[in-house]
């Protein structure tokens, strides 16, 4: 199976209960539980700000992966890969 991403914080979603919902609270496939609910965004933010909050968990990150980021070179990769998701396409 293809691992997706949320399409705002690049998160992997492997199970239903990670994905966000619906406004008729179906779940949504493009989106995550922490940045979609109820048919909205969660968070008013801009790419530069999630990238920010982002950082904060490389270190969780880090425990499940086979690369490990320093917190500086976790913010470069999320500079180059945010700007390929839905919802910051449209902001370059």
């Amino acid at each position: 199976m293809e691992t997706t991403f949320c399409q705002s914080c690049g998160m992997p979603l492997q199970t239903k209960q990670e994905l966000g919902t619906n406004s008729d609270e179906s779940k949504n496939e493009e989106y995550c539980v922490y940045c979609f609910k109820e048919g909205a965004f969660t968070k008013d933010i801009t790419m530069e700000e999630m990238i920010r909050n982002c950082a904060q968990y490389v270190e969780e990150f880090n425990k499940d992966s086979e690369v490990k980021y320093t917190k500086e070179q976790a913010i470069e990769e999320m500079k180059q890969f945010f700007p390929t998701l839905k919802r910051w396409k449209k902001l370059i």
